[in-house]
Protein backbone atom coordinates (compact mmCIF):
# COMPACT_ATOMS: atom_id res chain seq x y z
CA UNK A 1 0.00 0.00 0.00
CA UNK A 2 0.94 3.60 -1.16
CA UNK A 3 -0.15 6.96 0.89
CA UNK A 4 0.29 10.15 -1.47
CA UNK A 5 0.45 12.95 0.71
CA UNK A 6 -0.83 16.51 -0.36
CA UNK A 7 1.66 18.80 -1.82
CA UNK A 8 0.72 21.21 1.10
CA UNK A 9 0.51 18.30 3.74
CA UNK A 10 2.70 19.35 7.07
CA UNK A 11 5.27 17.64 8.16
CA UNK A 12 2.90 17.01 11.71
CA UNK A 13 0.65 15.23 8.70
CA UNK A 14 3.01 13.08 7.68
CA UNK A 15 4.19 12.20 11.40
CA UNK A 16 0.05 11.19 12.19
CA UNK A 17 -0.05 8.93 9.29
CA UNK A 18 3.35 6.96 10.52
CA UNK A 19 1.73 6.90 13.77
CA UNK A 20 -1.48 5.51 12.25
CA UNK A 21 0.61 2.76 10.67
CA UNK A 22 2.94 1.54 13.42
CA UNK A 23 0.33 1.69 15.75
CA UNK A 24 -1.32 -1.15 13.71
CA UNK A 25 2.42 -3.24 13.71
CA UNK A 26 3.21 -2.72 10.38
CA UNK A 27 5.90 -0.82 8.96
CA UNK A 28 5.67 2.99 7.35
CA UNK A 29 8.70 4.27 5.21
CA UNK A 30 8.31 7.91 4.37
CA UNK A 31 9.36 8.52 0.90
CA UNK A 32 9.95 12.59 0.47
CA UNK A 33 9.93 13.51 -3.65
CA UNK A 34 10.22 16.87 -5.50
CA UNK A 35 6.72 18.16 -4.85
CA UNK A 36 5.02 15.80 -2.03
CA UNK A 37 5.82 12.95 -0.06
CA UNK A 38 4.55 9.68 -0.28
CA UNK A 39 4.49 6.80 2.55
CA UNK A 40 4.92 3.58 1.87
CA UNK A 41 3.22 0.09 3.82
CA UNK A 42 4.86 -3.04 4.09
CA UNK A 43 3.62 -5.86 6.22
CA UNK A 44 -0.04 -7.60 6.53
CA UNK A 45 -1.95 -5.20 4.44
CA UNK A 46 -4.77 -6.98 5.43
CA UNK A 47 -5.06 -5.66 8.78
CA UNK A 48 -5.38 -2.23 7.21
CA UNK A 49 -8.52 -0.50 5.55
CA UNK A 50 -7.50 2.05 3.54
CA UNK A 51 -10.63 4.26 4.27
CA UNK A 52 -8.85 4.82 8.41
CA UNK A 53 -5.97 6.25 6.34
CA UNK A 54 -7.34 8.30 3.37
CA UNK A 55 -9.34 9.93 6.51
CA UNK A 56 -6.85 11.51 7.81
CA UNK A 57 -5.67 15.11 7.45
CA UNK A 58 -3.19 16.09 4.43
CA UNK A 59 -3.50 12.15 2.90
CA UNK A 60 -4.26 12.89 -0.87
CA UNK A 61 -4.95 8.95 -1.99
CA UNK A 62 -4.07 5.29 -1.10
CA UNK A 63 -3.39 3.23 -3.65
CA UNK A 64 -2.40 -1.02 -3.20
CA UNK A 65 0.33 -1.91 -4.57
CA UNK A 66 0.07 -4.51 -7.49
CA UNK A 67 3.62 -5.83 -7.27
CA UNK A 68 4.95 -8.26 -4.76
CA UNK A 69 7.58 -6.21 -4.17
CA UNK A 70 6.88 -2.42 -2.94
CA UNK A 71 9.83 -0.68 -1.70
CA UNK A 72 11.93 -0.84 -4.83
CA UNK A 73 9.14 -0.27 -6.99
CA UNK A 74 8.05 2.88 -8.62
CA UNK A 75 4.73 2.86 -7.56
CA UNK A 76 6.38 3.34 -4.01
CA UNK A 77 9.24 6.14 -5.32
CA UNK A 78 8.09 7.51 -8.80
CA UNK A 79 11.70 9.56 -8.58
CA UNK A 80 14.97 7.36 -9.29
CA UNK A 81 17.34 7.34 -6.19
CA UNK A 82 20.76 8.37 -6.34
CA UNK A 83 23.41 6.37 -4.51
CA UNK A 84 25.84 8.14 -2.80
CA UNK A 85 29.54 6.19 -3.09
CA UNK A 86 31.98 8.41 -1.41
CA UNK A 87 31.66 11.70 -3.30
CA UNK A 88 30.46 9.57 -6.53
CA UNK A 89 26.87 9.57 -7.58
CA UNK A 90 25.38 6.47 -9.39
CA UNK A 91 21.84 6.74 -10.96
CA UNK A 92 21.97 10.88 -11.80
CA UNK A 93 22.46 11.42 -15.56
CA UNK A 94 26.28 11.20 -15.67
CA UNK A 95 27.67 7.35 -16.02
CA UNK A 96 29.86 5.67 -13.73
CA UNK A 97 32.63 3.48 -13.97
CA UNK A 98 33.67 0.81 -11.43
CA UNK A 99 37.55 -0.80 -12.29
CA UNK A 100 40.53 -2.75 -10.81
CA UNK A 101 41.44 -5.93 -10.10
CA UNK A 102 39.30 -8.94 -9.31
CA UNK A 103 41.47 -10.05 -6.33
CA UNK A 104 43.48 -7.64 -4.42
CA UNK A 105 46.91 -9.66 -4.69
CA UNK A 106 49.29 -7.02 -3.11
CA UNK A 107 49.52 -3.20 -2.73
CA UNK A 108 52.42 -2.48 -4.97
CA UNK A 109 49.41 -4.18 -7.75
CA UNK A 110 46.59 -2.70 -6.01
CA UNK A 111 47.95 1.01 -6.46
CA UNK A 112 49.47 0.68 -9.93
CA UNK A 113 45.93 -0.55 -11.49
CA UNK A 114 44.14 2.45 -9.17
CA UNK A 115 46.61 5.03 -10.56
CA UNK A 116 45.79 3.82 -13.93
CA UNK A 117 41.94 3.33 -14.32
CA UNK A 118 41.71 6.99 -12.22
CA UNK A 119 43.38 8.62 -14.99
CA UNK A 120 41.58 6.59 -17.43
CA UNK A 121 38.90 7.86 -16.12
CA UNK A 122 37.36 5.33 -13.17
CA UNK A 123 34.84 6.73 -10.66
CA UNK A 124 35.84 4.17 -8.08
CA UNK A 125 37.98 1.59 -7.33
CA UNK A 126 37.06 -2.63 -7.07
CA UNK A 127 38.97 -5.13 -5.29
CA UNK A 128 38.19 -8.40 -3.98
CA UNK A 129 38.88 -9.83 -0.55
CA UNK A 130 36.24 -12.34 -0.51
CA UNK A 131 36.76 -14.51 -3.27
CA UNK A 132 33.90 -16.93 -4.01
CA UNK A 133 35.35 -19.59 -6.00
CA UNK A 134 33.70 -22.73 -6.96
CA UNK A 135 36.74 -25.11 -6.01
CA UNK A 136 37.99 -24.90 -2.33
CA UNK A 137 41.65 -24.72 -3.77
CA UNK A 138 41.36 -21.73 -5.95
CA UNK A 139 42.80 -18.37 -4.34
CA UNK A 140 39.91 -17.33 -1.79
CA UNK A 141 41.19 -13.67 -1.32
CA UNK A 142 43.77 -12.43 1.34
CA UNK A 143 40.33 -11.41 3.98
CA UNK A 144 41.46 -8.82 6.31
CA UNK A 145 44.98 -7.21 4.39
CA UNK A 146 43.34 -6.46 1.08
CA UNK A 147 41.00 -4.66 2.86
CA UNK A 148 43.16 -2.65 4.62
CA UNK A 149 45.36 -2.48 1.29
CA UNK A 150 41.71 -1.19 0.04
CA UNK A 151 41.45 1.65 2.55
CA UNK A 152 45.84 2.62 2.04
CA UNK A 153 44.80 2.83 -1.57
CA UNK A 154 41.72 4.82 -1.24
CA UNK A 155 43.66 7.48 0.27
CA UNK A 156 46.45 7.88 -1.84
CA UNK A 157 44.12 8.11 -5.27
CA UNK A 158 41.05 9.68 -3.38
CA UNK A 159 38.98 6.46 -5.29
CA UNK A 160 36.30 5.61 -3.47
CA UNK A 161 36.37 1.58 -2.97
CA UNK A 162 33.96 -1.39 -3.00
CA UNK A 163 34.19 -4.86 -2.07
CA UNK A 164 32.76 -7.59 -1.66
CA UNK A 165 31.18 -9.70 1.48
CA UNK A 166 30.73 -13.36 1.35
CA UNK A 167 28.78 -13.85 4.45
CA UNK A 168 27.97 -12.09 7.78
CA UNK A 169 30.71 -13.22 9.53
CA UNK A 170 32.62 -9.99 7.39
CA UNK A 171 30.33 -8.28 6.12
CA UNK A 172 31.12 -5.39 9.12
CA UNK A 173 34.81 -5.59 8.27
CA UNK A 174 34.20 -4.95 4.36
CA UNK A 175 31.89 -2.40 6.25
CA UNK A 176 34.40 -0.73 7.65
CA UNK A 177 37.32 -0.33 4.99
CA UNK A 178 34.86 0.34 2.20
CA UNK A 179 32.45 2.65 0.55
CA UNK A 180 30.28 0.20 -0.60
CA UNK A 181 29.50 -3.49 -0.07
CA UNK A 182 29.27 -5.81 -2.72
CA UNK A 183 26.94 -8.54 -2.32
CA UNK A 184 27.76 -11.12 -5.24
CA UNK A 185 25.54 -13.05 -7.64
CA UNK A 186 26.19 -16.70 -5.44
CA UNK A 187 24.67 -14.40 -2.49
CA UNK A 188 21.69 -12.62 -4.12
CA UNK A 189 19.47 -15.01 -1.98
CA UNK A 190 20.93 -14.84 1.05
CA UNK A 191 18.60 -13.44 3.14
CA UNK A 192 20.52 -13.15 6.24
CA UNK A 193 23.24 -11.08 4.75
CA UNK A 194 21.06 -9.24 2.79
CA UNK A 195 19.21 -7.82 6.24
CA UNK A 196 22.34 -7.58 7.88
CA UNK A 197 23.52 -5.87 4.61
CA UNK A 198 20.86 -3.31 5.14
CA UNK A 199 21.59 -2.05 8.91
CA UNK A 200 25.67 -2.10 7.99
CA UNK A 201 25.20 1.84 7.01
CA UNK A 202 26.55 1.34 3.74
CA UNK A 203 25.36 1.75 -0.02
CA UNK A 204 24.61 -1.79 -1.26
CA UNK A 205 25.75 -3.42 -4.69
CA UNK A 206 23.67 -6.04 -5.36
CA UNK A 207 24.68 -8.40 -8.33
CA UNK A 208 22.17 -10.63 -9.88
CA UNK A 209 22.18 -14.20 -9.39
CA UNK A 210 23.12 -16.54 -12.37
CA UNK A 211 19.96 -18.14 -12.62
CA UNK A 212 17.72 -15.09 -10.94
CA UNK A 213 14.65 -13.78 -12.45
CA UNK A 214 13.86 -9.85 -12.54
CA UNK A 215 11.10 -10.56 -9.84
CA UNK A 216 13.42 -12.26 -7.30
CA UNK A 217 15.98 -9.64 -7.89
CA UNK A 218 13.61 -6.85 -7.02
CA UNK A 219 12.70 -9.35 -3.83
CA UNK A 220 16.35 -9.67 -2.71
CA UNK A 221 16.66 -5.60 -3.22
CA UNK A 222 13.47 -5.66 -0.99
CA UNK A 223 15.18 -7.43 2.08
CA UNK A 224 17.56 -4.82 2.29
CA UNK A 225 15.75 -1.33 1.41
CA UNK A 226 13.24 -3.27 4.38
CA UNK A 227 15.70 -2.80 6.67
CA UNK A 228 15.86 0.99 6.46
CA UNK A 229 19.11 1.40 3.53
CA UNK A 230 17.90 2.71 0.17
CA UNK A 231 21.11 3.11 -0.83
CA UNK A 232 21.01 0.34 -3.17
CA UNK A 233 22.69 -0.60 -6.61
CA UNK A 234 21.51 -3.20 -9.08
CA UNK A 235 23.93 -5.23 -11.30
CA UNK A 236 23.22 -7.20 -14.40
CA UNK A 237 25.77 -9.45 -14.37
CA UNK A 238 25.13 -12.50 -16.66
CA UNK A 239 23.27 -15.28 -16.36
CA UNK A 240 23.69 -19.11 -17.13
CA UNK A 241 21.96 -19.94 -20.45
CA UNK A 242 22.42 -22.38 -22.96
CA UNK A 243 25.13 -20.63 -24.64
CA UNK A 244 28.64 -22.57 -25.04
CA UNK A 245 30.47 -19.16 -26.54
CA UNK A 246 30.95 -17.14 -23.51
CA UNK A 247 31.03 -17.61 -19.37
CA UNK A 248 27.44 -16.11 -19.14
CA UNK A 249 24.96 -14.18 -21.35
CA UNK A 250 25.04 -10.58 -20.50
CA UNK A 251 21.16 -9.87 -19.96
CA UNK A 252 20.79 -6.88 -21.69
CA UNK A 253 16.78 -6.65 -21.61
CA UNK A 254 16.60 -6.43 -17.74
CA UNK A 255 18.77 -3.01 -17.69
CA UNK A 256 15.26 -1.06 -19.33
CA UNK A 257 12.88 -3.47 -17.69
CA UNK A 258 14.79 -2.42 -14.23
CA UNK A 259 14.30 1.08 -15.07
CA UNK A 260 10.61 0.98 -15.84
CA UNK A 261 9.24 -1.05 -12.44
CA UNK A 262 12.42 0.36 -10.36
CA UNK A 263 13.46 3.42 -8.88
CA UNK A 264 16.97 1.96 -7.96
CA UNK A 265 20.24 2.46 -10.50
CA UNK A 266 21.06 -0.57 -12.52
CA UNK A 267 24.83 -0.99 -13.80
CA UNK A 268 26.28 -3.47 -15.90
CA UNK A 269 29.15 -5.87 -15.12
CA UNK A 270 30.71 -7.43 -18.94
CA UNK A 271 33.62 -8.72 -17.60
CA UNK A 272 32.00 -11.31 -15.41
CA UNK A 273 28.94 -11.71 -18.07
CA UNK A 274 31.48 -13.32 -21.20
CA UNK A 275 34.69 -14.12 -19.38
CA UNK A 276 36.31 -13.45 -22.12
CA UNK A 277 38.84 -9.76 -22.69
CA UNK A 278 38.29 -8.97 -26.41
CA UNK A 279 34.20 -9.25 -25.55
CA UNK A 280 34.10 -6.77 -22.50
CA UNK A 281 34.26 -4.06 -24.57
CA UNK A 282 31.25 -4.74 -27.03
CA UNK A 283 28.79 -5.69 -24.00
CA UNK A 284 29.91 -2.92 -22.46
CA UNK A 285 28.56 -0.29 -25.36
CA UNK A 286 25.66 -2.13 -25.30
CA UNK A 287 25.00 -2.21 -22.00
CA UNK A 288 25.25 1.68 -22.05
CA UNK A 289 23.11 2.28 -25.20
CA UNK A 290 20.27 -0.35 -23.29
CA UNK A 291 20.42 2.82 -20.32
CA UNK A 292 22.61 1.45 -17.71
CA UNK A 293 23.89 3.87 -15.05
CA UNK A 294 27.43 2.71 -15.31
CA UNK A 295 29.55 -0.29 -15.74
CA UNK A 296 31.76 -2.63 -13.23
CA UNK A 297 35.01 -3.52 -15.39
CA UNK A 298 37.92 -6.10 -14.42
CA UNK A 299 41.52 -4.27 -14.47
CA UNK A 300 44.94 -6.03 -14.03
CA UNK A 301 48.12 -4.73 -15.15
CA UNK A 302 49.19 -8.32 -15.85
CA UNK A 303 46.24 -10.91 -16.41
CA UNK A 304 48.20 -13.88 -17.32
CA UNK A 305 49.74 -14.03 -13.47
CA UNK A 306 46.39 -12.88 -11.81
CA UNK A 307 45.47 -15.28 -9.06
CA UNK A 308 41.31 -15.31 -10.55
CA UNK A 309 39.20 -14.42 -13.45
CA UNK A 310 42.62 -13.37 -15.27
CA UNK A 311 40.95 -14.06 -18.86
CA UNK A 312 38.55 -11.54 -18.45
CA UNK A 313 40.37 -8.33 -17.13
CA UNK A 314 41.25 -5.36 -19.18
CA UNK A 315 44.95 -4.00 -19.49
CA UNK A 316 44.87 -0.64 -18.65
CA UNK A 317 45.41 0.80 -21.95
CA UNK A 318 42.83 -1.33 -23.03
CA UNK A 319 40.44 -0.04 -20.29
CA UNK A 320 41.36 3.36 -21.35
CA UNK A 321 40.16 2.58 -24.88
CA UNK A 322 36.85 1.48 -23.25
CA UNK A 323 36.44 4.68 -21.72
CA UNK A 324 36.85 6.57 -24.87
CA UNK A 325 33.97 4.60 -26.50
CA UNK A 326 31.80 5.25 -23.59
CA UNK A 327 32.28 8.96 -23.58
CA UNK A 328 31.89 9.17 -27.36
CA UNK A 329 28.61 7.00 -26.95
CA UNK A 330 27.12 8.77 -23.63
CA UNK A 331 25.87 11.99 -25.26
CA UNK A 332 24.21 9.69 -28.03
CA UNK A 333 21.89 8.17 -24.71
CA UNK A 334 21.59 11.86 -23.40
CA UNK A 335 23.90 11.08 -20.40
CA UNK A 336 27.37 12.97 -19.53
CA UNK A 337 30.72 11.22 -18.05
CA UNK A 338 32.81 14.17 -16.83
CA UNK A 339 35.24 12.25 -15.46
CA UNK A 340 36.59 11.30 -18.93
CA UNK A 341 36.50 14.94 -19.60
CA UNK A 342 38.35 16.05 -16.65
CA UNK A 343 40.88 13.26 -17.07
CA UNK A 344 44.98 13.34 -17.56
Amino acid sequence: MLVVMKMEATPSEVEAVVRKVEDRGLKAHPIPGAQRTAIGITGNLGVVEPAAIQSLDGVLEVIQVSHPYKLVSREFCPDDTIVDVGEVQIGGRDLVLIAGPCSVESYEQTLNVARKVKAAGAQILRGGAYKPRTSPYSFQGLGIEALKILDRVRNETGLPVVSEALDIDVLDEVADYSDMVQIGARNMQNYTLLRRAGRCGKPILLKRGMNATLTELMLAAEYVLDQGNGQVVLCERGIRTFADHSRNTLDVTLIPAIEEISHLPVIADPSHACGQRGKVLPLSRAAIAAGADGLMIEVHDAPEEALSDGLQALLPEEFSELVEQVAMLAPVVQRGLPAFAGRG
